[in-house]
């Protein structure tokens, strides 16, 4: 244990005697190694912190949610989208429906977009802002912040008051920093009353509804806003939250046999809806974060490859450098195992430090692409842990070949030579 200690340091020693006495040579072998690195780990960084963006957006929104919508959410090469495009929209009396006959459902929630248009406050306007009629369930289905103000009262929502609630980004736009809560506003040809903003949600990943720059009525006042049974509806939705230990294919399926019924199926006709789950984006997502994983592998492990050759010459050099060296320590009796272990240690340490600065490189990225975009980058130890191992395999590999040849030097040939 002690011996294998004195090489350990040995080989340590000569590692950095090798970055200090052959900079640039040294610089441009553990390159690859770095560049390697930083492929491998920044795409599983990135990844993983897309994933867990995604992942949390899904987790706030609920997983035990059915959305009946027009079109199916998975799609693939298969997807047969004139067919759908025949499909009406779910509309108000779905919902109705829904609400009244659905056993297996805790709340049932519905909204419309009623298009794009211009909001206007005195001189200043704010232009392609998402209308949507809401039904007064919306707000605890979508788990909706108020950041200012409230959201409809009852008797607000079922007679229909003319009161509106913005988006953070509109809000913004059209006040700054004044407090909107009280100001009228001109909306779709009418007069309405701000009530409430919405929490910024920019943030999230995945938004069923981005709130950010939308304006929202009562479902109640948006029929006196559009005609909701004409083509002026751009999306109509029906959210269904299932009773707590219901199962969602459950929740389906009871769904399907509803819907069918009110909109009068005959058994064999295709269903004219569909019911989509957050399941199925989740599903669709592993496939694509598995292949830019599988991305960054095969562009690092090039670099890997190329870095370890880099290495493996650094070795070559180093065993030839020191042929003298070497004879003298297995002339007093060093063993060839010994010889062995000094070199590929010095191989792995070359390695692991190309390692540490391609993560250090990873952190660096990671922080500024966290303060430039909307949600947080990190650079985990599981990541870390992983880069390390790598390097530290690579090192294996680089030094093998040199360091065999070096404890099988003949100690008397070696001096010689030297």
């Amino acid at each position: 244990m002690i011996a294998f200690v004195k090489v350990f340091k040995e080989s340590v020693r000569q590692a950095f005697q090798q970055l200090v006495s052959n900079k640039l040579r040294t610089f441009l072998s553990l390159l690859g190694i770095t560049i390697g690195i930083l492929c491998i780990i920044g795409v599983q960084s990135a990844v993983d912190s897309l994933e867990d963006n995604i992942r949390g957006s899904f987790d706030k929104l609920g997983d035990d949610v059915v959305y009946v919508d027009k079109w199916p959410w998975a799609g693939g090469p298969d997807f047969a989208w004139w067919e759908f495009v025949k499909r009406p929209y779910p509309d108000h009396s779905d919902y109705k429906v829904l609400t009244k006959k659905l056993r297996s459902a805790e709340l049932t929630s519905f909204h419309v977009v009623l298009g794009r248009n211009t909001i206007k406050y005195r001189s200043s306007s704010v232009e392609r802002v998402a209308a949507i009629g809401a039904s007064f369930e919306l707000q605890e289905m979508f788990k909706l912040e108020i950041a200012n103000g409230r959201f409809f009262s009852p008797s607000e929502y079922y007679y229909g008051s003319n009161k509106i609630i913005l988006g953070h980004e509109v809000a913004k736009e059209l006040f700054g920093d004044k407090d909107p809560i009280g100001k009228r506003v001109k909306f779709r040809g009418k007069t309405v009353e701000i009530i409430g903003v919405v929490v910024k949600s920019g943030d999230s990943l995945v938004n069923i509804l981005d709130f950010d720059n939308t304006a929202m009525v009562s479902y109640t006042f948006a029929k006196s806003m559009a005609n909701l049974n004409s083509n002026q509806i751009l999306d109509g939705t029906v959210a269904i939250k299932a009773k707590a230990g219901v199962n969602l294919e459950a929740v389906k399926d009871e769904a399907t046999g509803i819907l069918r019924g009110h909109h009068r199926l005959k058994p064999k006709a295709k269903d004219d809806f569909s019911l989509n789950e957050l399941t199925m984006l989740s599903d669709a997502l592993d496939g694509i974060f598995k292949i830019l994983n599988i991305a960054g592998r095969i562009i690092g492990g090039f670099a890997l490859i190329v870095g370890m050759f880099s290495v493996a010459n650094i070795m070559f050099v180093s065993v030839k450098e020191r042929t003298n060296i070497i004879g003298i320590k297995m002339a007093i009796g060093a063993k060839r195992a010994m010889i062995l272990a000094e070199f590929l240690i010095e191989s792995v340490i070359l390695c692991i430090l190309g390692c540490i600065v391609g993560l250090l490189m990873v952190a660096l990225i990671v922080k500024l692409l966290s303060a430039a975009l909307d949600f947080e980058m990190y650079l985990s130890m599981s990541n870390i842990g992983f880069g390390l191992i790598i390097s530290v395999i690579v090192g294996v590999f680089s030094g093998i070949i040199p360091a065999f040849m070096a404890s099988k030097m003949d100690p008397v040939e070696a001096i010689r030579q030297g």
